[in-house]
């Protein structure tokens, strides 16, 4: 923090992090945890200089205050998301007011309605979600055209003051950010002789389409539009279908395919005699319901997308 910005209300981004359920952990878990956190966290800022961010300790996870870009407080918040691995982290973003003043310990702190509005922003996230507020969606809209589409409104939520906030989230498909480039290339130059990670793109794209393994998705990237829906295609005839758009960060585009390798098992939620079936993807939630379905269950709503989840709802009278 500059001394000429100590004690001044400026208009800043704020990014709100925290592991979730982290109080509820044992001590070691705990220490574990926030260091892998505190590891990826440096990572996503590491391509910011330390007078461009101010960075708050708050015990479970951190805020991080970015005053003047909100580009750059995008693409730290999506490059977290990108290093976090299977740690259970949600976040948070919002643009407004704060004071950057100096706390007891003579530490750079943030203070004031831009950091509380992130934090309650933050709040009304699940685990693995990247929530924004208004005031943020409507400055990051009009940085770049594509920027539109990284975003999808989840409607107004109240927090514990009564207080309303219009909130949207980062879809899943373009949560990655601007390390993912380096990543993705360190992913596709396998070792001689080593098993390839990600299912190997048509020949026609081949140089200019990458295809990394994050988890319950495949990330598809590519230095054209046509060139990832090329891929995308090839892969959705090999039972592969696309989960979310194609969107352009910065000079690449981005989309997202299950990952059946390693689809995580489907919940049930019984409500009477209905079974609500819900999956973080489309295979996850087509295993579970076949089962169902072989016990005598009749299906009532087929799988689809809501609010980022895969849901199919079965009548088990």
């Amino acid at each position: 923090m500059t001394p000429e910005r100590e004690n001044r209300t400026l208009v800043c981004s704020v990014l709100f992090l925290d592991v979730v359920n982290y109080s509820a952990l044992a001590v070691g878990e705990q220490v574990e945890r926030k260091r892998r956190f505190n590891a990826a966290l440096l990572a996503a800022l590491e391509p910011l200089g330390a007078e461009e961010r101010v960075v708050v300790d708050t015990g479970d996870g951190a805020a991080i205050a970015i005053p003047g870009d909100p580009e750059k407080a995008l693409f730290a918040a999506l490059g977290m998301f990108d290093n976090i691995g299977e740690l259970e982290v949600r976040g948070g973003v919002n643009l407004g007011p704060v004071s950057l003043v100096k706390d007891i310990n003579g530490h750079a702190n943030v203070i004031g309605d831009g950091i509380n509005v992130a934090q309650r922003i933050m709040n009304f996230a699940e685990a693995g979600e990247l929530l924004v507020s208004r005031s943020f969606y409507d400055v990051a809209r009009l940085l770049a055209a594509e920027y539109a589409s990284v975003f999808q409104p989840i409607g107004a939520r109240a927090d514990k003051h009564g207080r309303t906030h219009e909130v949207f989230s980062i879809i899943p498909g373009v949560r990655v950010g601007r390390r993912i480039a380096e990543t993705l290339a360190r992913a596709g130059a396998s070792a001689p002789g080593a098993e390839p990670s990600a299912p190997e793109p048509p020949a026609a794209s081949r140089s200019s389409v990458q295809i990394s393994d994050a988890g319950p998705h495949l990330i598809v990237s590519g230095a054209s539009e046509a060139a990832v829906r090329e891929a995308l295609a090839e892969l959705a005839r090999k039972g592969r279908p696309s989960s979310g758009a194609v969107t352009r960060i910065g000079a690449k585009w981005f989309a997202s395919v299950p990952n059946p390798a390693r689809a995580v098992e489907a919940s049930v939620q019984e409500l009477g005699y209905t079974a609500v079936v819900t999956g973080p993807t489309r295979e996850a939630v087509e295993a579970r319901l076949r089962e169902l379905l072989q016990y005598g269950a009749r299906l009532v709503q087929p799988v689809e997308l809501v609010d980022g989840v895969w849901t199919a709802v079965c009548d088990r009278s």
